[in-house]
């Protein structure tokens, strides 16, 4: 078995972009999918949020992982399920029954990528000590958030390039969607030659949970357990929200209050400056927590998540479709969003503490994705309810529960702080 932080810089990056992109794919690029294919916004706010579900209940098969095989061969295998599901979402688009046909395939992707959830933090924690994980968390978000923007960026430039190509939605999205599955098949492929052995089939056993029944009581009775999972379910309340509705705001005609955009110029914007302020955010967020620990950079990572959602308000109250101030609100977007993810995740890291941290954080994670999925089913009929401009005010509001609670969350001042050995 290998030693622990044995290659991490290898294989963080490639194992979170490969845990990313089917959650992009799954969460927002079927939004601006199913907007091209001729879906109502209601219909899209209801149907991609519960594709959330399996994030929410992962943590009732968690401790399978736990208990049976190895963390990496559970995250190959889950891997090429997706790659699978892909397929299948890609194939399925251009017959007469696309929409509950795709949808299933996305069950599949969703329910697969829940999976290698686990099995991939499962394995992080693993396979790094505290101090590494501290050190990597800015590398792994950033790489997981560089996975959403590929999926929001490059794939969304050649659906929209293919879609100018041909004049048919429905093709161009069938060629994108398989080429997604075969990129898929090549992330699984590279996590199976960098990916150290890190635990054997026997290995590790005193961390195991003796069975399902312990791996949730003992979660559950964690200190102050209540107040930290309402402050994971509002954590991001605002942009579970934005982030459905924000596709279809950019591709809607001004007549709507939409900015009417082609799914190319979004793609680009997003592909291109998304990635590059979305890299910034989330690799200084992990050092400064490195650096000084999570308590000193909470109140800010948690204000620069939220704060740039005044800046979508600006855009429909004001009605600018000009391409500058637009990519300006994506900026900032992409920067608060890696910048403030980076304390999320360590926070996270903390609730899971202790025996059976990988069914713990699966648990939390759960929690986190009910947080979105929740809202996001509302989203659509919000945003028909009170047109773009009410809609993102109501999201900057929905950022004062998680202000609020910020107050009574305890945690130490410096966890993941690095230590000098």
């Amino acid at each position: 078995m290998a030693e622990k932080d044995k290659g991490a810089w290898g294989w963080v990056p490639i194992l979170y972009f490969t845990q990313g992109l089917p959650y992009v794919l799954v969460v927002t690029v079927s939004v601006i999918m199913y907007k091209q294919l001729g879906v109502s916004n209601s219909d899209i706010g209801l149907y991609t949020s519960w594709l959330y579900l399996p994030w929410v209940l992962k943590p009732l098969w968690s401790p399978l992982v736990d208990l049976k095989s190895t963390k990496r061969k559970w995250f190959l295998g889950m891997q090429l399920l997706i790659a699978i599901a892909l397929l299948g979402v890609g194939l399925s688009i251009p017959t007469n029954m696309f929409f509950i046909t795709t949808l299933a395939c996305f069950w599949m992707a969703a329910f697969a990528s829940a999976t290698n959830d686990i099995a991939s933090d499962g394995y992080y924690m693993l396979g790094l000590t505290e101090k590494k994980q501290s050190f990597f968390v800015g590398m792994r978000s950033t790489f997981y958030r560089l996975a959403m923007v590929t999926g929001e960026g490059l794939i969304v430039i050649m659906a929209g390039f293919l879609e100018n190509k041909y004049g048919d939605n429905s093709k161009a999205w069938s060629m994108t969607m398989i080429a997604a599955a075969v990129l898929m098949l090549l992330l699984t492929i590279s996590n199976f030659f960098v990916t150290p052995k890190y635990e054997s089939e026997a290995s590790n056993v005193t961390e195991k949970p003796k069975s399902f029944l312990e791996v949730f009581k003992s979660f559950f009775q964690k200190k102050n357990i209540g107040i930290a999972l309402a402050f994971i379910l509002t954590y991001r309340l605002g942009e579970s929200q934005l982030v459905k509705m924000a596709a279809p705001f950019m591709l809607d005609s001004p007549e709507k209050g939409g900015l009417g955009y082609s799914t190319e110029l979004i793609g680009t914007i997003f592909g291109t400056a998304g990635v590059i302020m979305l890299s910034i955010g989330g690799i200084l967020g992990g050092i400064l927590i490195s650096r000084d620990g999570l308590k000193k950079w909470m109140l800010p990572m948690v204000l620069s998540l939220n704060l740039p959602n005044i800046l979508y308000a600006l855009l429909a109250i004001t009605k600018t479709t000009h391409v500058i101030p637009v990519t300006a609100t994506v900026m900032f977007e992409k920067f608060g969003y890696g910048f403030g993810f980076a304390a999320f995740l360590m926070y996270l890291i903390y609730i899971a503490e202790g025996r059976s941290k990988t069914s713990h954080y699966a648990i939390a994670t759960g929690f986190m994705a009910l947080g979105m999925m929740l809202p996001g089913m509302i989203s659509g009929y919000m945003q028909q309810w009170l047109g773009y401009d009410g809609f993102f005010i109501w999201v900057v509001i929905a950022a004062l529960p998680a202000l609020i609670l910020l107050k009574y969350i305890t945690y130490p001042p410096e966890f993941g702080k690095k230590t000098d050995n």
